[in-house]
């Protein structure tokens, strides 16, 4: 029988990301460490990352969604508004401005 060895990883991640995250973990009862695992085995499985990493062709415009599509993006941003996901105003005009 042949043990094999484990290796720690550490991250660094947003402290709301990770709460979020392991809100739903827990939920559904996988364990973090598991979680992660399971991340890395898809990505040996897949050759890749296991999912879509592109960025949208457009971005909605309201005058192209129809009123579900559009209320589903409002509630989206509100849910991210509540759950503190975003950034105060200044620090984002700060990071456009050297790009304007």
């Amino acid at each position: 029988m042949t043990l094999n060895k484990t290796a720690n990883v550490n991250v660094r991640i947003q402290e709301n990301i990770k709460q979020q995250a392991e809100q739903i973990l827990d939920t559904i009862g996988i364990p973090r460490a598991t979680a992660i695992d399971i991340f890395y085995r898809q990505i040996i499985l897949n050759n890749g990352i296991p999912f879509s990493l592109k960025i949208p062709k457009y971005l909605p415009v309201r005058e192209t969604m129809d009123e579900k599509g559009f209320n589903s993006l409002m509630a989206q941003g509100y849910a991210q508004a509540i759950r503190g996901d975003s950034y105060p105003i200044d620090d984002v005009f700060n990071e456009l401005e050297p790009e304007l």
